[in-house]
């Protein structure tokens, strides 16, 4: 399985799903599109992956990148009809790509939180075995506030009613980020403000979170199944 990677910044990578990937032979090939990297032929490529970062989605005069991604997102999932993978600002970006919108939010959303799985979510294979009540780490202070016309929500709280998506039978994405690692949450990638300010909460509530009920929900979003979905 080839799986190939939108980044938006160096240390907004997959983070723990290399791990996985790695465990599985997968290979991934990454396009550090900030950095003015170019998008590659994507017939070769199994799953598309698209990462977060700190720019909006209509920013388009400040990152001109955006246009062609968008435009590559929306020939993946409508025409070539492959599995796709967004979070965060990949996420946002499956959305606007096929015809929806997002918004900033009345209030950033940052730090751990529960959503919900709703009744899509529930029946998705990308939850399956998880709670109903899902505890993620979020890090957004812009939503999904309209869905492409063929698209669900499988997961939702009070913040946000699209924190997780999945268009037609294949995309999907998702609003929280599970690919975070221990390292990820010390340093506070490149937000370090807001690295310190969830450090204290991040730690307390990792102390009731096992190692091994954390992989285990690593495992469910690092599958090389996944469909088109947006968290």
């Amino acid at each position: 399985m080839r799986v190939l990677v939108f980044q938006h910044l160096e240390v907004e990578h997959p983070g723990s799903f290399r791990e996985f990937w790695r465990d599985r032979n997968v290979e991934w090939t990454t396009v550090e599109l900030d950095a003015g990297d170019e998008i590659p032929p994507l017939k070769g490529f199994d799953l598309l992956a698209v990462m977060g970062g700190p720019m909006d989605v209509w920013e388009e005069d400040q990152h001109p990148w955006l246009v062609a991604e968008k435009a590559a997102i929306r020939r993946w999932v409508a025409e070539l009809k492959r599995p796709y993978f967004g979070i965060c600002l990949g996420h946002q970006l499956l959305a606007v790509s096929l015809g929806g919108e997002a918004k900033m939010m009345a209030s950033p959303e940052v730090g751990l939180g529960d959503v919900s799985l709703t009744d899509e979510g529930r029946a998705d294979p990308l939850f399956a075995g998880l709670p109903e009540r899902v505890q993620t780490f979020q890090w957004h202070g812009v939503e999904v506030t309209r869905l492409p016309e063929d698209a669900v929500a499988l997961a939702s709280n009070d913040a946000a009613a699209v924190q997780a998506m999945r268009s037609g039978r294949t995309p999907t994405g998702s609003s929280s980020i599970p690919r975070s690692s221990p390292r990820r949450w010390r340093t506070g990638g490149a937000f370090p403000n807001i690295g310190r300010a969830c450090r204290r909460r991040l730690v307390r509530t990792a102390r009731r979170i096992s190692r091994g009920k954390s992989r285990r929900y690593f495992r469910h979003f690092a599958k090389p199944r996944l469909r088109s979905t947006a968290i």
